[in-house]
């Protein structure tokens, strides 16, 4: 779907709020909270977070994405968003964009997962097509065929949410506390993480460049306001702490002590078929004696 011709006049109004270091639990608080009670539309951006940070879909479970023992050895905190999408280890590298709107804010865009997609993947290569070969390929957005964004939505009955995690920066040893998905994008071939993943930094000038980029490529369907932090606190809206996203803090050391109590259980069982088999190799080396020695064996 071509991008539509935006008039100046008339546009809807959108809240800019950029931020910086925030921590990611407190910004997915904040964007649930928004997409479910305000009635307007948002673009929320985040410097990095202050923390490593190991953020999973509302399906995900810990035990089949992340490395459950040194994840709990350094305490990297690990969270449940409220929307889909895969797993994800961000820090202070990384560049979130949030774009939170009312379904009938862009004209002719349907309020679907692919189309969504598909519009947010040409509004950013706007601003990306000249600094390398910028692709939206399958959900996630590419330099070729190197993943530097991943995305995740969430569709409600009047308003959607797409949040993108831009790595403007990583650390390779970072990816070693997320685990291979058992579902991957075709064109990611079965790749490592660090074979996968590319780094912005390498491609875009400055963190400045792209996000005035993108605020310029918005302005060609909105018409921007800038929106303080402090804001929020004398609008009327639900400051209470939402039920989907949250900390899996107590899940994680949950599912790693079942996982030891089911290898337990199994070692158990095991020891226990080696000790009836040298029993019972035993008793017919005793059988096979009193027989030899003319006695019976009850």
């Amino acid at each position: 779907m071509a991008l539509p011709q935006a008039i100046k006049a008339g546009l809807p109004c959108m809240n800019l709020l950029r931020m910086t270091a925030v921590p990611i639990l407190e910004q997915l608080y904040l964007e649930e909270r928004l997409l479910r009670t305000s009635a307007e539309n948002w673009c929320i951006i985040n410097h990095g977070t202050s923390l490593p940070t190991i953020v999973m879909g509302i399906s995900g479970r810990p035990s089949e994405l992340v490395e459950l023992k040194p994840v709990l050895r350094d305490q990297i905190p690990v969270i449940r968003r409220f929307s889909g999408g895969g797993t994800v280890i961000i820090d202070n590298g990384t560049l979130f964009v949030s774009l939170i709107c009312n379904k009938n804010a862009i004209p002719g865009l349907q309020p679907y997962p692919h189309p969504i997609m598909s519009w947010t993947g040409q509004m950013y290569g706007q601003v990306l097509h000249e600094f390398g070969d910028f692709h939206l390929r399958e959900n996630d957005y590419a330099f070729n065929s190197h993943k530097f964004g991943g995305n995740a939505q969430s569709i409600i009955k009047d308003r959607w949410i797409h949040h993108t995690s831009f790595l403007w920066d990583y650390d390779a040893r970072n990816m070693e506390y997320l685990k291979l998905p058992s579902r991957a994008p075709k064109y990611r071939s079965a790749r490592s993480h660090v074979e996968f993943l590319c780094r912005m930094k390498n491609y875009v000038p400055s963190r400045t460049t792209f996000i005035e980029g993108t605020i310029k490529s918005l302005g060609g369907h909105f018409s921007i306001r800038p929106f303080d932090l402090d804001e929020l606190e004398d609008n009327e809206f639900d400051l209470t702490t939402p039920e989907n996203t949250r900390s899996l803090a107590k899940d994680v050391a949950s599912e790693k002590d079942d996982i030891a109590g089911t290898r337990n259980c199994e070692r158990v069982y095991r020891w226990s078929k080696k000790d009836a088999h040298d029993a019972s190799k035993d008793e017919k080396l005793r059988m096979k004696s009193a027989q030899e020695e003319g006695q019976s064996w009850i």
